[in-house]
């Protein structure tokens, strides 16, 4: 049982360097469906094995072992291990949760201050300009979605350019890219394996609104050379926006340059592949962890008196 439990906690370590690769192998908006997908359901059961230590701690007590009207000893592990385990599993909750809570009011905070600045702004159909001496773009969610952009981002780019950042910036509302960026947000407070996935999930994100722009304007070389203006432009911006809100000038920019002046590679068995080593590790870190669970539950249920050994 508990060395059950411990593999959903060590398969997320596997997970930064095959995002990297699916990103490489596979189209950004599969790679960003796939990665996202697999790091939430390590994260999902990385959480349920730190839950099922807990318990398996708080049931060697004699006060929950009463209470969980236990009549036989609980036969698990040493308890030199499960206590431990137990104690170590109780303070990463805690860390989880406080480091969670503190994001989600930042990024409320942050969100709520950027809807009210669009929505004190003219808006002309879903393009919303603030007068600022800020370089800056971005997709901003919610209902309405809204492109926002500044004017000192207008002056940094001409007309055809604007035309690809406005397409790009629409393509991450389009895709709701926000929810993929919000959910990178929420695994990298569940395993500390998990936060470099969240930059990859968020250069996902940029390609794939670069491709979508791209395939819009119907020229790469367009689209590579305003996203690179726009990010150069947008180096002196600091503006307080939400991590789940997407723009054009985040990221690794001369990756995503490269990627739109260089030649797709058609490489559809390496693509395969890495969707199935994903698919593997995801497939066996939930299966772990339900056995693990079940596992418990059958023990508890012997300690119980409602089952024989």
């Amino acid at each position: 049982m508990t060395a059950l439990l411990l593999l959903p906690l060590l398969l997320p370590f596997a997970l930064p360097a095959l995002a990297r690769r699916a990103l490489d192998r596979l189209a950004p908006v599969a790679a960003l469906w796939a990665v996202t997908l697999c790091a939430v359901a390590l994260a999902g059961c990385s959480l349920a094995a730190l839950g099922g230590f807990v318990l398996i701690g708080l049931l060697k007590l004699p006060l929950f072992a009463a209470f969980g009207e236990l009549v036989r000893p609980l036969h698990t592990a040493s308890d030199l291990v499960v206590l431990p385990a137990a104690a170590t599993s109780v303070g990463v909750l805690a860390v989880c949760v406080w480091t969670l809570a503190r994001s989600v009011l930042h990024q409320a905070r942050a969100f709520g201050a950027a809807r009210t600045q669009a929505g004190h702004r003219p808006a002309v159909g879903d393009l919303c300009v603030v007068d600022s001496p800020r370089p800056d773009a971005y997709a901003l969610p919610g209902r309405p979605h809204r492109i926002v952009v500044t004017t000192a981002m207008l002056r940094s780019l001409d007309g055809r350019e604007r035309e690809v950042l406005f397409a790009h910036e629409r393509a991450h509302n389009d895709g709701g890219h926000h929810y993929f960026l919000a959910a990178a947000e929420l695994v990298a407070h569940c395993h500390p394996a998990l936060r470099p996935v969240r930059e990859t999930i968020r250069l996902a994100a940029e390609r794939a609104a670069d491709e979508a722009a791209a395939a819009r304007v119907g020229d790469r070389r367009l689209t590579a050379r305003a996203i690179a203006r726009a990010a150069l432009a947008g180096q002196a911006a600091h503006t307080e926006r939400p991590d789940f809100v997407a723009a054009a000038t985040t990221g690794p920019v001369p990756q995503r340059v490269q990627a739109l002046l260089a030649a797709a590679p058609h490489r559809p068995r390496a693509g395969r592949a890495i969707a199935a080593v994903l698919l593997a590790c995801t497939a066996v870190s939930c299966v772990a962890a339900a056995a693990g669970m079940a596992d418990f539950h059958h023990r508890v249920e012997i300690a119980q008196g409602e089952e024989n050994t």
